[in-house]
């Protein structure tokens, strides 16, 4: 019965191709200060090291440095040592572009074939965000192709068509799980069939080294940590929190997350103090559990809490920072509250559904609106510092920082926003 009516809600569903540009948590990469080398930053926890932000936003909203027409597409962009990669579609083309962080100047592009023709959303581009590591960009396309490139120069180190090789399903949105590097693997929640769910393969070659279980893929992009001296990958999958040795795909633990019919999970989990913390909408809702070597135990879960349908949280002194509630239903509220307890700290309704960076003690926001927010990060209750329009256009794509610049866009323009403190 209850699987009867989620699907009457397919047509609500249908709004939220958006969530596809999320998720992830860790240490993969190594990353000098101010760079945004993956998805949610340096440490994959939406957290930017050593930025100093302005105060308030001046009259007419903080200045807008440099743009560039782009074309579609959910992923953000990616930043190392002054360079951008942006990922995106146009035409019948996947097309990796390079600029230079400060003056938006084009360095290099690369096209592929663009092969997914769309699912739920009109928007047919790239949903992952470019995966930096050290002199290689890595490229997740929307049908499931992955590529590899040479940073210095976008020559093509190798490529696959995974999702054609492994029969991954492209699900509601295409391929939106961005890839992790750990070691010398990338790994992947591929949502292949027979024993190719979850993937580790060469950063070398792209050979596959590992391939395990049959998980479908989801949304979300998997987040790597250490507990009990035991180096783990969390994924969570279409229907499971999975956790694997990043080098042989052997799994430590799971545990049932997710729920069949038009449900999604986009959030990244975040890992707190030997704890993950996870979260979905559609009826979902969240879960705290402790983790350790080859074990998993609940400690809380509920709907109450934190239902997020695509935005993952992100941590300031012992507290979460997220958006609870759906864009399609209305509603969706800005929240504080304790992972520990699942308490709630405080709420600013019908705030909307926005992404999150933690930056010198401030809460930068970007909503799907296309408004920038800058707040406080702090328990006492929601203190905004400004606020300012970028674009009239929806905006789903996730925001990157580097150097006190912040890099957002549409499905038509990418800007870079000054955000630095005088």
């Amino acid at each position: 019965m209850q699987e009867t009516c989620r699907w009457k809600h397919r047509a609500a569903g249908r709004w939220i191709g958006w969530m596809v540009a999320c998720g992830v948590l860790c240490i993969p990469l190594i990353a000098r200060g101010g760079d945004w080398p993956q998805i949610l930053g340096p440490n994959r926890t939406g957290v930017a090291v050593d930025e100093t932000l302005l105060d308030a936003f001046p009259r007419g909203g903080p200045k807008t440095l440099w743009s560039q027409e782009i074309g579609e597409g959910f992923a953000g962009v990616a930043i190392s040592q002054g360079t951008v990669v942006l990922f995106h579609r146009r035409g019948n083309q996947e097309i990796a572009w390079c600029f230079d962080a400060a003056t938006g100047k084009q360095r290099w592009e690369k096209s592929f074939p663009a092969t997914y023709s769309g699912g739920y959303s009109k928007d047919t581009g790239p949903r992952c965000v470019p995966l930096i590591h050290q002199d290689a960009v890595y490229l997740f396309g929307a049908a499931g192709d992955l590529h590899s490139l040479r940073m210095k120069d976008g020559e093509v180190n190798w490529s696959r068509r995974l999702y054609k090789e492994v029969k991954g399903a492209e699900g509601f949105f295409g391929a939106g799980s961005a890839p992790i590097v750990d070691g010398d693997l990338l790994l992947i929640n591929a949502g292949g069939a027979k024993g190719a769910g979850l993937m580790g393969l060469a950063l070398t070659d792209g050979k596959t080294v590992w391939s395990v279980s049959d998980e479908q893929a989801s949304y979300s992009a998997p987040a790597a940590t250490q507990v009990g001296g035991v180096r783990q990958v969390i994924f969570v999958t279409r229907l499971n929190c999975v956790s694997v040795d990043p080098k042989t795909g052997k799994e430590f633990w799971r545990f049932p997350f997710g729920d069949r019919g038009p449900t999604v999970n986009a959030a990244t989990p975040v890992v707190i103090n030997g704890h993950v913390f996870v979260s979905a909408s559609y009826g979902i809702g969240a879960r705290l559990a402790k983790i350790g070597p080859s074990r998993v135990e609940e400690i809380w879960s509920n709907n109450e809490t934190m239902s997020s349908q695509y935005t993952t949280c992100v941590l300031h002194e012992g507290l979460l920072y997220g958006t609870d509630g759906r864009a399609d239903q209305g509603g969706a509220r800005l929240r504080c509250f304790d992972p520990m307890t699942g308490k709630v700290r405080w709420t600013e309704e019908g705030f909307g559904v926005a992404h999150a960076i933690l930056a010198d003690k401030k809460l930068v926001r970007w909503k799907d609106d296309g408004t920038l927010v800058l707040a406080k990060a702090t328990p006492e209750g929601y203190v905004e510092l400004g606020s300012h329009s970028v674009f009239k256009s929806t905006s789903r794509a996730l925001p990157a920082l580097s150097d006190g610049r912040l890099y957002l866009h549409d499905s038509k323009r990418l800007v870079c926003v000054d955000l630095r403190r005088p």
